[in-house]
């Protein structure tokens, strides 16, 4: 079941200490107006968790997803991790796919992956293309 944590006082909120890819972003950052973070719930516990920033451009670091958007066209996975095997690709083809209901303004969907061949395998196995090359990140595109 997606599920989707936008409250600081949502009981699953604890599960982000758990984050290995960006552990330096603030909680409060993650559930702001223009960021949520959907988990993938499998007996009333995440098996894995992505979380989502809205911009309206494509950032090339971390420091640029704290730039306020004007009007968030571009959904921005930022860091994802999982509990169960398979089952962060599981989670990021389900919030890419209940995007759009959500968030009709929303027509892109792309990353803020680290330079690592972990990512580069993981997102170029689950359909995403390189968008862009960074100094320290990569962005991969899900169409």
């Amino acid at each position: 079941m997606l599920y989707i944590i936008n409250s600081l006082d949502d009981p699953l909120i604890r599960y982000l200490k758990d984050d290995p890819v960006r552990p330096e972003i603030p909680i409060e950052f993650r559930v702001s107006k223009n960021t949520e973070i959907f988990a993938l719930i499998k007996d009333n516990i995440p098996s894995a968790i992505v979380c989502v920033a809205y911009m309206d451009f494509v950032p090339k670091d971390c420091e640029e997803l704290f730039t306020a958007p004007a009007d968030p066209s571009v959904a921005v996975f930022y860091t994802i991790w999982s509990y169960d095997p398979g089952a962060g690709r599981n989670l990021i083809m389900a919030a890419r796919n209940a995007l759009p209901d959500r968030k009709p303004k929303i027509k892109k969907f792309v990353t803020l992956s680290p330079q690592t061949e972990m990512a580069k395998k993981f997102h170029l196995k689950n359909g995403a293309r390189v968008f862009r090359d960074n100094l320290e990140s990569v962005n991969y595109e899900y169409a």
